[in-house]
Parts: structure tokens; C-alpha cells; sequence
């Protein structure tokens, strides 16, 4: 006798799920009194769970709308995800029980769908577009997460438009507060004072700009590969009055000739280098300092460096941060000091960016209606996913956030250095 598709699912998730399972078919399966409903429309939201048993299938099918979350936010999925994380449903099913599922769901269930327009190709196909991290790549890689609209990231990210983690002051702090309070702290340990060149490599929407030439009176050029960002960034600087000591260019930070800056700031791009390139822009950003210069690196990490590199073929290689690649602080750390640096401080800061994306997902969950609009279902679905999901893994400590600070030192060994640090921590 065939099985129901509610009865695979009980199969597929075990006896503990917190959800009731519905299909298309009429059948149900898990929890039946539960206030989540977790409801396969059609025969593709099958299809996409059947070709990709786990994480990417069951995403595909909720970004096209092909499964449907009753009783979830879809702007702040973070209970559901969290369940998911604790109690690890989705297992594999006895090998003697294959035959009997496949027969009962069919032979078409078994046919791949198309891939939903969110998701980037699998890296092996990208690669008429160039070698991962070549130049061509890069800006593709940017532009499918950052030039999604600046209206919806003004939703999402509130009126700082700043892509990174904050730093929480005080355990109150708003995510304005916070995010300035993190551009403080990165101008303090560059030692920034009037004056001063800085140079800020992947600089979004220009908000470390801005905000070192307002408060600290230097003049400071940002680049990024988002010609969006670049476009919004430069209107603001000119709204604010700032075009005489600050710029953003969309450009590859690696085309900058300019020279003898004070400062360097990356806060974001070293995601996206590779870390195989970890030499040659450490190498590249040293040449562009001063004798005594500073430069901050600001970056999400891996706890440890045994796990360093790309994770193939997951939710966030394929719909968030193509090519996009992790390490441990020791690799950054290691690399900075072998190509020029002196490391004088670390930093962890992955509560606050816990905290950061928790604020985020509140900010879309708001602003959903208007954000689908702007932006499309699938695109919101994505985020939604995402930023509740960073949230549990920032907290877990599965992924960390390091803010290194190197200095290049005088060739007499004068690092331009105060004895003590100088900016609070």
C-alpha cells in the first residue's frame, strides 16, 4: 500500500516535530494540534524537497512560494529556525524503506524543478564568468546580494544603512546608536584625527566615510563593487555637504592608485576576498599606508581555522554570499603579520552581531509588506531566513565577527604608537 506524503514527512521528520505537515494531497503528518502549519502546495514544493532532501530543497520551495510557514513570521522565522537547530529533524530514512517512498511519491516527484531566480548557479557552472575571486566574479557575486534596492535596505537596515555588525554601548542601545557607536570605535583604534586620509575598502553605502569626515575631520574615499551603493552613497555625502573631503567610487578597491593614506578600514569585504587572496590584499593594503599607518579589518569569522573555507552548495553559498568564504582569526591574524602588519589588538564581537541581526529581522518583519513590494516574496523570504539565522549562529558561536588592528611599522621599528590603547577597551 503507498504512503500519503504526510506519511513520508513523518518518515523524514521523526516523531518530534513542533509543526502539523499538510499537503496537496489531502494527507497531514506531525504534530496535528500545532499552531505552525507547514503546508507543500504543489507537486513542484515536492519536487524541490525530493532533488534536494535537507536544507537547500526545503528553502527552494519556501522562497517560491511552493511551501507555505502558517503561525511563522516570515520577516523573523527565528523560533521555527531555532527548533529546526536544537532538535535536528530532518534524518535520513531506513534503507529499507526507500523503495516504498519513492514508489508512493512517483517517478515525477523525482524531476528537478528550475532553480528559483534567487538562487546563484552552483559555483562549478559560474565559472564561464571567471575563476572564483576573479575580478568579473567578484562584482557578479556582489551584485546578486547588494543591488537588490536601496529602498528595501533602507527598510531593512534602518536610516544608518549600515551592512555590518554593530557595537552595543549599553545593553539598551538602539541599532542607530549602536552603529555609530561602531564607526567610533574603529576611528578611535585608526587613531583617526583631523587631517587625515582614510581609505575605506568595500564601504557600502559610505556610512565609516561619512562618518569620519563629520566627527573626525579627515578626508576619506570609500570604494565598493555595488554601483547602487556607490550611487546612494555619493548623493548622501552631497546632501550632507561632505564632497570636499569625501568619496565613494564603484570600483574594485585593488584599481585605488592614491597612496600614503593614514588609515585603512575594511569592515565587511574580507568575506568575499578568498582566502587563498588573503596575501596579495593584505600586501596591497599595506602599500597604500603611511610609515606608522593603521589599518582595521572587521570581519565575520569561524571559530576555528580547522573549518576554514567554503562551505559548497548551502543556503548561504547559493543565496546569500556566492563564493563567499570564512576563516578562523588566527588565518587573518597569521596572514596580516606575514605581509606587513604588526597586530596590536583583536577583538570578538559576536553578541553584538547577534544583537545586530535580531534588529534587522524586527525591521523587516515591520516593514513587510512594503519590503515584498519593493523587493519581491522571494528576495524577503531570503532575508528573513538569513538574518534569523545568523542571529542562532552568532549566538551559538558557530560563526564569530574579529575586528583585527594592524599597524605598518617605520622601517627603525616606530610603530607611531601610543603605550596604551587609546580608545577605551
Amino acid at each position: 500500500m503507498s504512503m500519503t506524503i504526510g506519511q513520508v514527512a513523518d518518515r523524514i521528520f521523526g516523531p518530534d516535530v513542533p509543526f502539523r505537515f499538510e499537503a496537496y494531497d489531502g494527507s497531514v503528518g506531525g504534530r496535528l494540534d500545532s499552531d505552525i502549519v507547514v503546508r507543500v502546495e504543489n507537486e513542484r514544493g515536492l519536487r524541490y524537497l525530493v532533488t534536494a532532501p535537507g536544507e537547500l530543497g526545503m528553502v527552494r520551495a519556501y522562497v517560491q512560494g511552493d511551501l507555505v510557514l502558517e503561525g511563522v513570521d516570515p520577516g523573523d522565522p527565528y523560533d521555527l529556525l531555532s527548533v529546526f537547530l536544537d532538535k535536528q529533524l530532518v534524518q535520513r530514512p531506513a534503507l529499507n524503506e526507500l523503495p516504498e517512498i519513492a514508489k508512493s511519491l512517483g517517478i515525477n516527484a523525482f524531476r528537478p524543478p528550475e532553480l528559483p531566480r534567487e538562487e546563484a548557479v552552483p559555483g562549478w557552472r559560474r565559472t564561464v564568468e571567471g575563476l572564483r575571486h576573479s575580478r568579473r566574479r567578484d562584482a557578479d557575486a556582489i551584485h546578486h546580494h547588494y543591488d537588490v534596492s536601496n529602498a528595501f535596505y533602507e527598510m531593512v537596515l534602518g536610516p544608518s544603512m549600515t551592512y555590518t555588525c554593530a557595537c552595543y554601548p549599553e545593553d539598551g542601545s538602539t541599532l542607530e546608536e549602536a552603529q555609530a557607536h561602531k564607526y567610533d570605535l574603529v576611528a578611535k583604534k585608526l587613531g583617526l584625527e583631523p587631517g587625515m586620509r582614510l581609505l575605506d575598502v568595500g564601504c557600502g553605502w559610505g556610512g565609516m566615510v561619512r562618518h569620519a569626515v563629520q566627527h573626525y575631520g579627515v578626508t576619506a574615499l570609500g570604494v565598493t563593487l555595488s554601483a547602487e551603493q556607490a550611487a546612494w552613497a555619493q548623493q548622501r555625502i552631497k546632501e550632507d555637504g561632505l564632497d570636499d573631503r569625501a568619496e565613494v567610487r564603484h570600483m574594485d578597491y585593488r584599481d585605488v592608485a592614491e597612496g600614503g593614506f593614514d588609515a585603512v578600514s575594511s569592515i565587511g569585504l574580507t568575506e568575499h576576498i578568498g582566502i587563498k587572496n588573503y596575501p596579495a590584499y593584505f600586501t596591497f593594503l599595506n602599500g597604500k599606508l603611511r610609515e606608522g599607518g593603521r589599518m582595521l579589518n572587521h570581519a565575520i569569522t569561524r571559530p576555528d581555522t580547522a573549518s576554514n573555507g567554503l562551505k559548497r552548495g548551502g543556503f548561504i553559498n547559493r543565496y546569500v554570499f556566492p563564493d563567499g568564504e570564512l576563516a578562523g582569526v588566527g588565518t587573518i591574524v597569521s596572514t596580516m603579520q606575514d605581509h606587513g602588519f604588526e597586530i596590536r589588538h583583536v577583538e570578538d564581537l559576536r553578541e553584538h552581531y547577534a544583537r545586530t541581526t535580531r534588529e534587522w529581522c524586527r525591521n523587516l518583519s515591520a516593514n513587510w509588506d512594503a519590503c515584498v513590494r519593493e523587493a519581491g516574496a522571494g528576495t524577503a523570504r531570503v532575508w528573513g531566513l538569513y538574518m534569523a539565522g545568523s542571529s542562532l549562529n552568532f549566538e551559538r558561536n558557530n560563526i564569530q565577527l574579529h575586528q583585527v588592528l594592524g599597524v605598518k611599522v617605520g622601517s627603525d621599528g616606530d610603530a607611531h604608537y601610543p603605550l596604551r590603547h587609546t580608545f577605551g577597551v
